[in-house]
Formats: structure tokens, sequence, C-alpha cells
């Protein structure tokens, strides 16, 4: 598979004592389990811990999560310091997708509740120390300790405030200094509430100077359209042509949404890059790459924005049934997609609805080959997802990545049309 960075696949045995070696540390460290809860506490609340302050967070990956734990548990534990962490290794890496608990969570393997101020600014250099140098994807909307850090802060509620806005919706919440509860934004790392004095100001963190990067002088980005640990996908300006043209812009977060296989965000976009050029080569109508670009360790590829709704929306929003014509069509033209990339050697394994486009004039163009492996080099992890692929290959102890189970996905797709075409 097409990389130029080595990753090192977790054998199942590594994988297991990973997770056992969490669990270890959790029970020594981390003994307090609230029902209901991801998160496992060093101690129960006491009547002298601040209901808000400022608070650090820790980062890792799933991998290296039990080195970070057990470099900062003991010391902290020693202090008497309240912190937490994920129950499991599996909770880690739903926070680090930004997906279930939402994109301000990720990262946040250890989330630290200094008393004061000052023990913030004397903890998050204690953390700094013995966590420098390990690989660890970025906190969204928090300020980093130093350049190079592992250590973000913000000011926020160390227990559950919330306040109910007009709408009825119930949103995070701080006190300020008339004890009234106003909402806590969570929305830039440069916002903290007014109230309050960065005590980090005068840490020593340097600003990186400033240079002219493609984001700023040849894509202009103008709308977010997914957000995630491993990157987001936005709708940019291409200024590189004139006059400038619509597209598609990737990013692949470095360190982000690492899997068991070291795979992180940058290097799945990476690999999507090369898989298009191939199936592109292979007269596949798969979006046309207009450009490649690395920027502080993220990967970047802007591609030809195909104007459509993807074939899922399509099947939702109709009333009416789908024509049986169009249906058929749909399913013929999907058959000889899938046809046509295994002839050119892949496996695609994320054949669904929402990766189908169509557009204005009515054919399908398929989206999204970051999972995608060699028919010949099948892929060690599963991939895609689980309601189109066959059921035990989310189980399976070894490679499944085949022709079958795009086969599998095909089904399923035809069936969720078939059932359109079949709609009162």
């Amino acid at each position: 598979m097409h990389s130029d960075r080595t990753y090192t696949v977790v054998e199942t045995a590594s994988l297991v004592q990973l997770h056992a070696e969490w669990h270890a540390l959790c029970e020594r460290y981390l003994p307090i389990v609230p029902a209901d809860s991801i998160w496992r506490y060093h101690r129960e609340r006491v009547p002298d811990d601040p209901e808000q302050g400022w608070k650090l967070h820790l980062s890792a990956t799933v991998l290296n999560a039990t080195i970070v734990l057990a470099r900062v548990a003991p010391l902290l534990a020693e202090r008497g310091v309240q912190f937490k962490a994920p129950a499991t290794l599996q909770e880690l890496r739903r926070l680090n997708s930004g997906l279930r608990h939402g994109y301000s969570q990720v990262g946040k393997c250890i989330t630290v509740y200094p008393a004061t101020p000052e023990e913030a600014v004397f903890w998050a250099g204690e953390l700094h120390r013995l966590t420098f140098g390990v690989d660890a994807p970025a906190v969204p909307f928090e300020r980093r300790y130093q350049p190079d850090s592992n250590v973000y802060y913000r000011y926020g509620a160390f227990r559950r405030l919330t306040i109910t806005n007009a709408d009825g919706m119930t949103l995070p919440a701080l006190r300020d200094l008339q004890g009234a509860l106003v909402p806590d934004l969570r929305v830039s790392a440069a916002a903290h509430p007014k109230w309050v004095q960065d005590p980090f100001s005068q840490c020593g963190a340097s600003e990186s100077l400033a240079v002219a990067t493609p984001l700023q002088t040849t894509f202009r980005v103008f709308r977010a359209l997914a957000q995630r640990g491993k990157g987001g996908v936005y709708q940019a300006l291409d200024c590189s042509v004139q006059p400038p043209r619509v597209c598609l812009l990737k990013e692949g977060r470095r360190h982000g949404e690492v899997s068991w296989d070291g795979r992180d965000g940058a290097w799945r976009v990476r690999h999507e890059e090369h898989v298009l050029g191939q199936l592109r080569a292979a007269g596949i109508a798969v979006p046309r790459i207009y450009a490649s670009f690395e920027l502080e360790g993220n990967y970047y590829l802007a591609t030809e924005f195909v104007a459509g709704e993807s074939l899922a929306v399509l099947l939702n929003r109709r009333r009416r049934r789908l024509p049986l014509l169009c249906a058929l069509r749909y399913g013929a033209e999907i058959a000889s997609l899938l046809a046509s990339i295994h002839a050119a050697g892949w496996v695609w394994r994320d054949c669904k609805p929402a990766n189908l486009l169509v557009t204005r004039q009515g054919h399908l163009r398929p989206l999204d080959f970051e999972g995608a492996c060699p028919i010949a080099q099948p892929d060690v992890l599963p991939w895609g997802t689980p309601a189109f692929a066959p059921p035990l290959a989310f189980a399976a102890d070894e490679a499944r990545a085949s022709v079958p189970d795009d086969l599998y996905a095909l089904g399923v797709v035809l069936y969720q049309i078939g059932r359109a075409s079949c709609r009162e």
C-alpha cells in the first residue's frame, strides 16, 4: 500500500496487552468509576475542590496513552491532584474521532483539575516535562502550553454546570463574578471569560513567525463540510487558475485519529491521493486531483468539487417512490462502477449511498477512498461502515478486505434503492 512512512501493525497479542496495561493503570490510579460515565477519576470530590478554574488536558493516541498515563499518574496521585481519563482505550479512540462525544473532545486523554491558577501553571510545566516528545493530536479550541507541547489548557467548569437557552437547548455553563450561570463557549482557543486573566501568558510560549501558506495564497476556504479528529473537509476557491474554481479541500491531521495500525489522518489523505490517481488512470470517474501540500505535518488534498447531492440524501428526501427505471439505472451504474474498481486492482471498502454523488446530470460519482486497499494486498484492519460490511468483518482476527466485501455492500445499497422504488 502506498506510503512514505512506515507503520507497525499492533498484533492481536500486543493489542490485548495494551488494553490490559491501561486497565491496570486505571485500577491503580483512577479507582472512582461513576455510573453511566466514560470517565474514571482519581478520587471523590471534596468540599475544598473549586467549582471551576483553569483545567489542563494531556493529549495522546490509543497507541501511547498507556505511556502518558504511566508517566504522570504517580506524581499526580502522590500530590492528591484530581484527574480523570477514559475508562478504556476504546473510549479514547471514540473521543479522538470527534464523532460520538463532539469535536471539542478530540485529544482529551487526561484531564487535570488544579486548585488554583498558580498550581495550573506549575502542573502544566511538570506535565509538559514528563510527556515531551510523545506524538499526540491537537486539542481543538484550547491553548497549547508550548508550541511543541502535548499539554493544553482552558478555563472551564470542574463539574457539570448547565444552562438552558431560549430555544430549550442545554449548554455547558460557568459562573460569572456575580455567581450567575453563563454559557461556556468552546469555539476558539483565544476565548476565555473576560473576568479571568490567563496565568500562562508569561510562561515563555513563543509565537511562530507568520509565513505565507497555500491556505492563504492559493486556497481560500469558505465553507466547512465536515470536521472530525482525523481532519476536515472544506469547500474552497482554487486561485491557482483564472478564473478561480471551486474545489474540495481535504485535510488529514498529523496524529489525528490514530488507528491500531498507527495510521493517522495525514496518512489517510496521502493514501487517498494515491488511490484516486490510480483509479483516474484506469478511466474511473473519481474526482480529479488539483494539488496537494503539507503544512505543519498536516496533509491537504485539493480535488474537483462535484456538484450534486449524495444518493443517501436523495433516497431519504424522496416522499414518493423512486421510478423503477431510475432504480434499475442506479443499480446497474453502481455494479459497473465496482467492477471497474476491482478490475483496476482495488477494493473500495466504503461503498454506500453517502459516498455516491448524484450529479446534476443524474450520473453517479464515487467519493471517499481513504480506506481502499489493493486486492493483492489486503488490509489487516477493518474499515468502512458496519451496516454495509459482512457480519464478521469487524470481528475478524485476520485480514478480510476482499472483493466479496464490496459485493456485500453493493447488495445492501441495491436493497435500499429497491425499498425506495417500492415506497408508497
